[in-house]
């Protein structure tokens, strides 16, 4: 068994971390609730941006935009999404496991990837494997800015315009609440007709014309790529979020495992203590008793 010394310099050292680990769940707490308030104020810019593009769209039926014409599928593009620090729990791991299934998929169907990352985390996974990185975004920081992204995003959707790819997927943890983050992998180009009905109420309101300048095709191509640009950023809203709260969770996690630990080591250094001065006694009665 470990003497006392060994002891106190565990439960010091346990201490120690136990601080870190606190310190670190109040600061993502505080930043995880700054992440959900810029999620949700993305989130109507790119709903607004969709409403229109669906109206500029039925309003120009004989014109059909590249971003929604379906092809056959050769190459697939990939868009990753994960944060730039660690100790956020499984929170990238998941993701990146739902991607390598699908990468293997895609490599038996004879299809080529060409990958974008976003975030440390991914860049360094795709490094790893060899993937062929057309594009990255690394340190972003806690507050991304859609500047930071547009030419990194751009790459991959010229890449489409040009047939490099014929589908492009988007892969980021989506925020469901606090406890829960979920990995998805969905398609963005080319961008799904289901996506750009509006509703009953909305076509009523957005029953006007619009004078283009220069042109409707230029203006929906514009738009279009514009909306894309508002999904992805809103994916990035969404992962940074669910990175402050997996992280404050895994910090809470630790610092109660440390809890719990520095009690079971109090308990074994007392155990310790009382095991050395009842030897003491004994050596000392059984001296006296020599005597």
């Amino acid at each position: 068994m470990a003497g006392t010394k060994e002891i106190r310099n565990k439960i010091k050292s346990v201490q120690n971390t136990r601080k870190i680990t606190k310190a670190m769940e109040m600061v993502a707490a505080s930043k995880m609730r700054r992440a959900q308030e810029r999620m949700r104020a993305s989130r109507p810019f790119s709903e607004k941006i969709r409403k229109v593009a669906a109206n500029f769209t039925k309003a120009n039926p004989e014109y059909r935009p590249t971003f929604l014409v379906e092809r056959e599928v050769k190459n697939v593009g990939v868009i990753l999404v994960t944060t730039d620090k660690g100790l956020c729990g499984g929170l990238n791991t998941n993701i990146l496991r739902m991607l390598t299934n699908s990468m293997k998929v895609w490599h038996e169907d004879k299809k080529d990837i060409l990958c974008t990352a976003i975030g440390t985390k991914g860049f360094q996974f795709l490094n790893r494997i060899k993937a062929k990185l057309i594009s990255h975004s690394i340190h972003l920081g806690d507050k991304p800015l859609l500047d930071d992204l547009i030419g990194t995003i751009k790459v991959q959707l010229d890449a489409f315009e040009n047939g490099e790819v014929d589908e492009v997927y988007l892969c980021y943890n989506r925020f469901i609440n606090t406890m829960k983050q979920e990995p998805v992998i969905e398609k963005i180009l080319p961008l799904q007709s289901d996506k750009l009905q509006l509703s009953e109420t909305e076509a009523s309101s957005y029953g006007w014309d619009y004078i283009y300048e220069p042109d409707a095709q230029t203006v929906l191509d514009d738009l279009l790529i514009k909306y894309i640009e508002a999904l992805i950023y809103q994916a990035v809203a969404e992962n940074m979020a669910s990175e402050q709260s997996a992280r404050m969770v895994a910090m809470k996690a630790a610092s109660d495992n440390a809890k719990n630990l520095i009690a079971e080591l109090q308990l074994d250094y007392n155990k310790t203590r009382q095991a050395a001065i009842t030897k003491e006694l004994s050596e000392i009665v059984s001296g006296a008793a020599a005597v």
